[in-house]
């Protein structure tokens, strides 16, 4: 998750930099300093690769990569795409000792399982099925607000404005 936390968090205070227009942009906004601040965590919690190699190394520890997909499995049946996304994946972990040239693609579809993992067993199904739809569906994209035809958008505002 950290590989994918840093990888992610540029991008993230972009948007929202972006919802702020020029007001989130200016020194004296706090957004200005985050936007900045947020390609240093890559250098402060270890570079990519370092952190994706760990990753790798970690997985020849039979029982670590059990257990995650163990974690996966808890979610197994939920969604048909969730379950070809971790079925493929396991067979890419599984497929060889020479996983370091696809360190990188791993461990973010890792992180994607994983997230897909809670969201399935924890969130409202609304919200599960959006974000597998758009993170592992056929229409995958990582912007934000990329959903791809067929989500129920207004469910989505529905049951958030009911948790306000």
């Amino acid at each position: 998750m950290k590989y994918w936390v840093c990888k992610r968090g540029p991008h993230h205070a972009f948007e929202a930099l972006e919802c702020l227009g020029g007001n989130g942009y200016v020194e004296t906004f706090p957004l200005a300093r985050r936007y900045r601040e947020q390609p240093v965590l890559s250098i402060w919690e270890g570079s990519g690769n370092v952190v994706c190699l760990d990753v790798i190394r970690s997985l020849r520890v039979p029982q670590a990569l059990d257990a995650f997909l163990a974690e996966l499995h808890e979610a197994a049946g939920d969604d048909t795409r969730f379950d070809m996304f971790v079925r493929d994946l396991e067979a890419e972990l599984r497929g060889g000792d020479d996983l370091e040239p696809l360190a990188r693609r791993l461990t973010e579809r890792m992180a994607l399982a994983l997230q897909a993992s809670l969201l399935l067993r924890f969130a409202p199904t609304v919200v599960a099925d959006a974000f597998c739809a758009a993170r592992l569906g056929d229409q995958t994209s990582f912007e934000y607000g990329t959903l791809p035809r067929g989500v129920d958008t207004a469910a989505i505002i529905q049951r958030h404005i009911g948790h306000c």
